[in-house]
């Protein structure tokens, strides 16, 4: 019998159905996180850093404190304060000790930060389209909803029990990207 050719050798099988969905969807996310990352290279931008820059405009003019900035983020970024410091360099942000207490840091986004946000603006709200081009607006939908089932899931609760509203069901108070005035596919 003939040995398979290089690179077609079939995938190990997963222990579970719950293993293949995960790393497919882990797969998946990294997929969509590489296509935000090659948007924005020509920028000089992360997609981390986008993130910080889009929830402080959403937080002018008072701006945020590190730690809220953090608790806003797509995802936990482990030196929050470095990473300012990169955008600061850059005089994309600039940040102040609270008048009243030196231990608060305030940060808050630049003219140069706003304008750079300007010009891509357009290039990342056609990204989510560009991403998921092949799925229907009802597989989107579908899609949102194991996701936001998944989330609570993850957070150690279920859907049911906490009331979570239906995707797409507005929140009194919340907003589900909090410093922004609508859903961004880097909030």
């Amino acid at each position: 019998m003939a040995a398979p050719p290089q690179g077609s050798e079939q995938a190990p099988s997963f222990s579970s159905p719950q293993e293949e969905a995960l790393l497919t969807l882990l797969r998946a996310a990294d997929h969509a996180n590489r296509a935000m990352q090659q948007r924005l290279k020509p920028s000089g931008l992360t997609a981390t850093q986008y993130n910080v820059l889009r929830i402080l405009r959403g937080a002018r003019p008072a701006g945020l404190t590190c730690s809220a900035i953090g608790s806003r983020m797509i995802a936990a970024e482990p030196d929050i304060t470095r990473l300012l410091g990169r955008l600061e360099k850059q005089k994309l942000l600039r940040r102040q000790r609270d008048g009243h207490d030196r231990r608060v840091v305030w940060t808050q986004i630049t003219e140069k930060g706003l304008s750079l946000l300007a010009e891509l603006d357009g290039l990342v709200e056609r990204a989510p389209k560009e991403v998921l081009k092949d799925l229907s607006g009802a597989e989107l939908k579908e899609l949102m909803r194991l996701l936001k089932k998944m989330q609570c899931c993850a957070e150690g609760r279920s859907a049911v029990q906490t009331g979570e509203p239906a995707v797409g069901t507005p929140v009194s108070g919340k907003r589900p990207f909090a410093g922004s005035p609508r859903r961004h596919p880097l909030e």
